[in-house]
């Protein structure tokens, strides 16, 4: 990357994070950050030329918000809190079935609640 230089002051480039990056810093796995993408509660802000996912900083609050609706919301439910307040990247997630919020097409055939058990939260 490189730093832009505006009216003589440097603009330092916003770090973008791989997977593995939020892996380390958050207490989710792989698994859990891919299927947050995939309901559309966190998004990539960018991908690499190999297909990666980037996350900006801005996921990091985003990931804290979820831990701490976790506590007492369903994914589904925390997904309808979070585009209400207008912090969701995307409108709905194309695995996303419209017609029943908690539930996820596509690649994931369980309901959205059951991952909840999984012990990632």
């Amino acid at each position: 990357m490189r730093l832009q230089v505006n009216s003589s002051k440097l603009q330092i480039p916003a770090r973008l994070y791989r997977i593995g990056d939020l892996v380390r810093y958050t207490p989710f796995s792989r698994q859990t950050i891919h299927n947050y993408t995939i309901m559309g509660l966190i998004s990539e802000a960018e991908w690499t030329e190999g297909g990666h996912r980037l996350y900006d900083e801005s996921v990091f609050d985003r990931l804290s918000k979820i831990i701490q609706l976790r506590e007492t919301k369903t994914l589904s439910e925390i997904r309808r809190i979070l585009s209400r307040e207008g912090t969701d990247a995307q409108a709905v997630s194309p695995f996303q079935d419209s017609s029943a919020m908690g539930e996820t097409a596509g690649p994931f055939p369980h309901s959205a609640e059951s991952t909840k058990t999984q012990g990632d939260s």
